[in-house]
């Protein structure tokens, strides 16, 4: 039996996407983990989290919370990865799970100076992801799903950050050797992101944007899942050592 994955579960999809199941669910899928691959812990609904042993790694979940809220469920989680990354376990955040990760580890998370940013945005590699395990090799620009107003204003000390978009300067970081944040959703299909314009179309436009102009640029984002499967190919071959 292989070891399994944890899910943190720090929070649910927008309502009219739950008929879809939840960010659990869209990881493993896009992770290709099979059911008993994966353990999921709701901590935002108040689920102990599991001692770190027989894990092959951890992955942390999407939310509508806000990281600098500090809910107590929220801070013990945070406390939970920081003792997670110190002891090595592969650890991968996505969108909360990446700000919770930065700021467990000494980063500092905030609102956004330019406000929300949704839709299919294209990434650009920094020059360090070409020596990253999870980067290695991909295109020097390629889209990604990605929807948030709170960002990673600073990344943790000796974090190297490997990604950045035209509205985030950090939209991925490494810590050490083996914990990673991405602001992005590597595991949203376009229809995800469709979703997610159509629930949030009221707020776009009381920010000036055009709904259907965003939804119309969505597009696929196959390089931004491979990094998502790749940290599981990573994390399985680091549990083989």
């Amino acid at each position: 039996m292989k070891p399994p994955f944890l899910i943190l579960e720090t929070g649910q999809p927008v309502p009219s996407m739950r008929r879809h199941r939840g960010f659990p669910h869209w990881i493993r899928v896009a992770a290709g983990l099979g059911r008993d691959e994966a353990v999921v812990v709701n901590v935002e609904a108040g689920d102990e989290l599991p001692g770190r042993d027989g894990f092959a790694g951890a992955i942390v979940t999407g939310s509508g919370a806000m990281v600098t809220d500090r809910a107590q469920w929220s801070e013990r989680s945070a406390q939970w990865l920081r003792d997670a990354a110190h002891a090595g376990l592969p650890l991968f955040g996505i969108c909360y799970g990446h700000q919770l990760l930065a700021h467990a580890l000494g980063g500092e998370v905030g609102n956004h100076p330019g406000g929300r940013e949704m839709g299919t945005v294209h990434l650009e590699l920094h020059p360090t992801a070409a020596a990253d395990p999870l980067f290695a090799g991909l295109p020097a620009s390629f889209p990604a799903q990605a929807t948030h107003l709170q960002t990673v204003l600073r990344a943790p000390e000796g974090a190297t950050v490997l990604a950045r978009s035209h509205h985030d300067a950090c939209h991925a970081f490494r810590w050490g050797e083996r914990a990673w944040g991405v602001q992005f959703h590597p595991e949203f299909s376009a229809g995800h992101m469709r979703g997610y314009v159509r629930a949030r179309q009221d707020a776009l436009r009381s920010e000036g944007l055009c709904p259907r102009t965003v939804a119309r640029e969505v597009s696929a984002a196959p390089h931004a899942r491979r990094v998502l499967r790749r940290f599981v190919g990573h994390a399985r071959a680091l549990h083989g050592r």
